[in-house]
């Protein structure tokens, strides 16, 4: 594992590669190269089922030759004359490529230098350089399942496992940019299944972090995988009607992704959002704040610059319930207008827009203040399917969670569809207080009124 702590090999093949594409004819060029190490294990009622190791190598290339772009990627370390090969092969592509007006590399005067990047790095503090033994990894799935199996009404165990993985990566441009990070995740997780025969209900809890010191206590997750599933147990039928539903914050986080989905930048220069026409106007409510911070200590979405080599701000996309820009990177900026607000997401040769660490931020009241008033609502702790449309924003998924009724969660229920429009439901969103930042997409439980519900 040593070699992945050392990054002057992928630097100097990224390095490479940009100094060959200039030499063949490339206006301007940019390479990107990663390796990484990964360990997982899982089990279960205590027997392993899978043990993998992965280790993965990777480079890619973007050119620009008058006006048009190709980009080319491979695995495995690289010989010189093979990466010098590779560079003639993507300006060779690009010459023959249809015109893209709009793709580019970041402005020079945008980007990072050095000496920012080290003292971000340092301060993000994303990589915990402890390398767990396997059997440390097997000793933490098996008591996750253990405390899952051990909860009252827990028939059976649907696995548990635990992972490990360290990875490192090296952007270079050709107009001068060399940045690099190196970042730790650490998991586990339990599913647990209630109920026997045809009434057999399935929950799961699970931790990721960046550094082991802050996993939970695997015992507590296993419990909550079973007390959840149990709780699920024999679910009743709701009637069709209007209702006041609250969205547990696993699942709350799903309304922030169509939320990032339309108002990414991409989407807006297509012409396929349902929020296109509504940049500087009330989306939610004015107490609502939605941002995105790629500077959170040991974030599992942080970093110190975008896929462009630009530094990378907190911003709020929502204010007050107003929404204040797009997300962007340099080409879909240029296409709208505008400047990148570095927020160029970057897993291979093309960057496009993306979020880091988005968070819908916590409201005034409580889960509990919030369903005070309900004398006949719906807690939701699941969704089922994709029916959300991103260009008019109707919504319709199948759902099960437990009644609300006189203020307090009832009996369990499954086998309904909630739908609406998310326009009219994020401007009825309100946000409660128990938001907790474990992930890169944040939100607290969400309680949006009048919903339409289709039932028995």
């Amino acid at each position: 594992m040593s070699s992945l702590f050392d990054q002057s090999e992928i630097l100097e093949r990224a390095q490479i590669l940009v100094e060959a594409a200039s030499k063949a004819g490339a206006e301007a060029a940019d390479a990107i190269a990663a390796r990484s190490a990964a360990t997982s294990l899982s089990f279960r009622e205590g027997a392993m089922e899978e043990n993998e190791r992965s280790e993965n190598d990777s480079i890619a290339l973007r050119v620009f030759v008058g006006g048009c772009k190709a980009s080319i990627s491979t695995n495995g370390t690289g010989e010189r004359e093979e990466l010098v090969k590779l560079a003639e092969r993507a300006v060779a592509m690009a010459k023959v490529s249809p015109p893209d007006p709009y793709a580019r590399l970041a402005d020079k005067d945008a980007l990072m230098d050095e000496a920012a990047i080290a003292a971000l790095r340092d301060k993000l503090d994303l990589l915990d350089t402890s390398m767990p033994e396997p059997s440390e990894l097997k000793d933490m799935a098996l008591e996750t399942e253990e405390a899952a199996l051990s909860v009252d009404g827990v028939s059976k165990s649907g696995g548990a496992g635990a992972g490990h993985a360290i990875g490192g990566m090296v952007l270079v441009t050709s107009h001068g940019f060399t940045g690099s990070y190196l970042s730790s995740s650490f998991s586990f997780s339990a599913t647990a299944i209630a109920g026997e025969g045809t009434a057999m209900e399935r929950d799961y809890d699970y931790s990721s972090c960046r550094h082991r010191e802050d996993l939970k206590n695997p015992a507590d997750v296993g419990r909550k995988a079973g007390e959840r599933a149990v709780a699920r147990l024999n679910p009743g039928k709701v009637e069709t009607g209007t209702y006041d539903v609250m969205f547990d914050p696993r699942i709350a986080t799903s309304l922030l992704g169509h939320f990032a989905g339309a108002i990414n930048g991409a989407a807006i220069a297509r012409q396929t959002s349902f929020l296109k026409d509504k940049l500087g106007e009330q989306i939610f409510p004015a107490s609502v704040t939605i941002s995105d911070d790629p500077n959170r200590v040991r974030g599992l979405g942080s970093h110190p610059f975008d896929g462009e080599g630009v530094a990378s701000h907190p911003l709020n996309w929502i204010e007050d319930g107003v929404l204040t820009q797009w997300i962007l990177d340099s080409a879909t900026a240029a296409e709208l207008g505008l400047k990148t607000n570095a927020r160029a997401a970057r897993s291979g040769a093309n960057p496009g827009p993306g979020s880091s660490n988005l968070t819908l931020h916590a409201g005034a009241q409580s889960p509990q203040e919030l369903m005070a008033s309900m004398k006949d609502g719906i807690y939701l702790t699941d969704l089922i399917g994709h029916g959300v449309n991103g260009v008019t924003g109707d919504y319709s998924r199948g759902a099960a969670g437990f009644r609300i009724r006189n203020g307090e969660i009832a009996e369990a229920i499954s086998e309904f569809t909630i739908a609406g429009n998310l326009i009219d439901m994020f401007a009825r969103l309100i946000p409660a207080s128990d938001l907790v930042l474990d992930r890169a997409v944040c939100a607290p439980t969400c309680l949006i009124e009048g919903m339409a519900v289709a039932g028995r």
